[in-house]
């Protein structure tokens, strides 16, 4: 049974009020949340117990009283920047969130589009929001942005953008990713606020790194290596020390910056800014659901070599650079960790090992650890991948079948293998995870004993999973929504060039 060591209803019922008690100081806050605002894996995977919809659910609380802005950057759109997670473009995931908010019950403002000057991309993706009634704002760069405050504060700096129309007293700002502009946002907001003579405010929720938690934790040292790419280092918060002689955590981008948006906010007011610190800017409370360090720290470690694959399979697609790499090893030494201490590592390339046949092309194996702690191995054959391989063998396993009871009638698998290399004609006719699933489904109908496994697929959530080449985007997001957390070696599976 997987140990819990956070508390998602304190959480939430705590967060929620430190909310309500900073927006009381307003007419209006604006709230940055930066992270995931939807299905937060990270957390998920570092704070055992943590909910992937707990900000959902804490936004459902406060859904009276709050309106939600999405702002993504121009120049992500153009560029067709990834979200890794989902393995789609900023855009598509933009319309995603709208749908997955609104399913909740909460109410989208508009989307904020930044530093826009006319990209063509950009111009067709305001065209589909707009058909679809989604108002949107366009706001352009604003020259010397954050430094020089006398012309950002003016006419010729935020003065030069829309100023967004809303009406409940919360605005949380979020977005796709980071470096889509929703602290400029919020701060434009606070100008033209401002200059209406209301009284409005900003904070920002953030829920990495834990500011009451040890620099050094394992915690805080995951979010180092979730953002090597950004190259983010945390950090005491030498403000708040200064101001209340108390160790705060933070990181650099928000310690550096602190003092210029400290003077902005000063010269929107008017009045001297209430917060000494970056911290102080914050409303996070995640440290207080806490509730098991040991089982925090022990799934901090786990992230961490996952973060490592991650990254080394990144390098290898040219999805990342040399620093990154050279950033993520560095942290894994800090901590003492290694590869092999995730413990599906070892199995699936000793397994890889003992069954690499004539070819020179690297054995494909998936080795994957089920919630009682038993490791089960799938590889990849001539009718199926290693994924496909490596659920049929774990449902199996959880469904008390013998290996020598097929699940699915081989004939009907050639018969799907066929449809794709002659009626398809697709190159690849090994099955993969989805089209055996699909078959899976169609045979539970007449199948008893496919039924029973079907109805196991459930029980693969919070699986562990390795493999020792790195698997197609399809498999990887059919094992991410069956809950299997998967990492993989950095080496392709084959030497084509063209990798599905």
């Amino acid at each position: 049974m997987k140990k819990i060591g956070f508390d998602s209803e304190k959480y939430i019922e705590e967060q929620s009020a430190y909310i309500l008690e900073r927006v009381h100081h307003y007419d209006k806050l604006y709230l940055e949340f930066g992270g995931k605002l939807v299905d937060d894996k990270h957390a998920k995977r570092v704070l055992p117990g943590f909910e992937e919809d707990a900000k959902i659910k804490l936004l459902q609380k406060l859904r009276d009283q709050a309106e939600i802005l999405i702002c993504v950057y121009a120049g992500d759109i153009e560029r067709n920047k990834i979200r890794g997670d989902y393995g789609i473009t900023y855009d598509m995931d933009i319309l995603r969130l709208i749908d997955e908010l609104r399913g909740y019950g909460l109410s989208i403002n508009s989307v904020v589009i930044t530093r826009y000057n006319g990209q063509p991309a950009t111009k067709v993706f305001i065209n589909k929001l707009e058909r679809r009634n989604i108002k949107v704002y366009k706001h352009a760069e604003i020259e010397d942005y954050p430094i020089n405050v006398e012309k950002i504060v003016s006419e010729d700096g935020f003065g030069k953008n829309e100023y967004i129309e809303t009406t409940k007293p919360i605005v949380v700002v979020t977005a796709p990713g980071p470096g889509s502009g929703k602290l400029a946002t919020c701060l434009n907001q606070l100008y033209h606020e401002s200059q209406k003579g209301n009284v409005a405010g900003y904070s920002k929720f953030e829920t990495f790194p834990v500011w009451n938690v040890p620099l050094k934790h394992p915690l805080n040292i995951a979010y180092e290596a979730a953002t090597v790419d950004l190259k983010d280092v945390n950090m005491i918060d030498s403000f708040h020390f200064d101001a209340y002689n108390k160790v705060a955590v933070n990181y650099n981008r928000d310690v550096e910056t602190f003092p210029v948006i400290k003077r902005i906010i000063e010269k929107i007011t008017g009045k001297e800014s209430v917060y000494q610190s970056p911290t102080d800017m914050g409303v996070n409370r995640v440290g207080f659901g806490i509730t098991d360090d040991e089982v925090v720290q022990e799934a901090s470690k786990q992230e961490i070599i996952r973060r490592y694959f991650q990254t080394a399979c990144d390098f290898k697609k040219g999805l990342t650079d040399e620093d990154a790499v050279n950033r993520i090893k560095l942290i894994m030494e800090e901590v003492g960790l290694r590869p092999e201490d995730r413990k599906v590592v070892t199995p699936a390339h000793e397994y890889a090992k003992t069954s690499q046949a004539a070819s020179t092309e690297p054995m494909a194996v998936i080795a994957i650890e089920l919630p009682d702690q038993v490791i089960l191995t799938g590889r990849t054959s001539q009718l199926m991948d290693a994924s496909a391989a490596v659920v049929l063998n774990a449902i199996k396993y959880l469904a008390h079948i013998s290996d020598d009871i097929p699940l699915l009638s081989p004939l009907v698998l050639e018969t799907i293998q066929g449809l794709k290399s002659k009626a398809l004609h697709s190159s690849i006719d090994t099955l993969n995870l989805n089209e055996v699933l699909i078959a899976l489904s169609i045979s539970a109908v007449t199948n008893p004993i496919a039924q029973v496994a079907y109805e196991k697929l459930a029980e693969l959530e919070g699986a562990q999973a390795h493999s020792t080449v790195m698997i197609n985007k399809n498999d990887e997001q059919n094992l991410k929504q069956l809950g299997i957390d998967i990492t993989s070696a950095p080496v392709y599976p084959s030497e084509n060039l063209y990798y599905q």
